[in-house]
């Protein structure tokens, strides 16, 4: 428990969305698409968001930034991490094919999960692009070390 006495935030295991600073959302959005063939959503009065799982990147135009928003919103400080089932081998060759350069990796990482192997790109508004495997089968991980399991469907067996 907090010093305060409040009760810890309990439940929370999954992220809704990542809002992110872009210089020209249509190009993020192009690039969401097309290199990590994420779902476009358009919402709201025309906002582009690219989604994945059961989560979303909100792009924010530059100059045109939603309130509240974060004290320093700056395109290409964002630092995101995307879980994919893909080999990392194959991680590497799609970014190869899509002529997009690996800033580092494969290399040996810790998740929320445990152990993986992520390989890292830019992005065009120079974010640091994280994609990352766990070893085996999804049911086969272990269980995020947190309190509840929201938003996660069970697993089988």
């Amino acid at each position: 428990m907090p010093p305060d006495g409040t009760p810890a935030l309990r439940g929370a295991g999954a992220a809704n969305e990542l809002d992110v600073l872009a210089h020209d959302d249509e190009l993020a959005a192009r690039h969401g698409q097309a290199l990590y063939r994420l779902t476009p959503v358009t919402f709201g009065a025309g906002r582009r968001a690219p989604a994945f799982g059961t989560s979303k990147i909100n792009l924010h135009q530059r100059g045109r930034e939603l309130l509240p928003h974060a004290a320093c919103p700056t395109p290409g400080s964002a630092d995101p991490c995307l879980v994919t089932e893909m080999p990392q081998a194959q991680v590497v060759a799609r970014l190869a094919a899509c002529g997009v350069p690996v800033e580092q990796g494969p290399v040996p990482r810790t998740g929320a999960l445990g152990p993986f192997t992520s390989a890292y790109l830019r992005d065009p508004d120079g974010n640091l692009i994280e994609i990352s495997t766990y070893p085996g089968p999804p049911q086969q991980r272990p269980d995020p070390p947190v309190s509840g399991r929201a938003g996660r469907p069970p697993r089988p067996g």
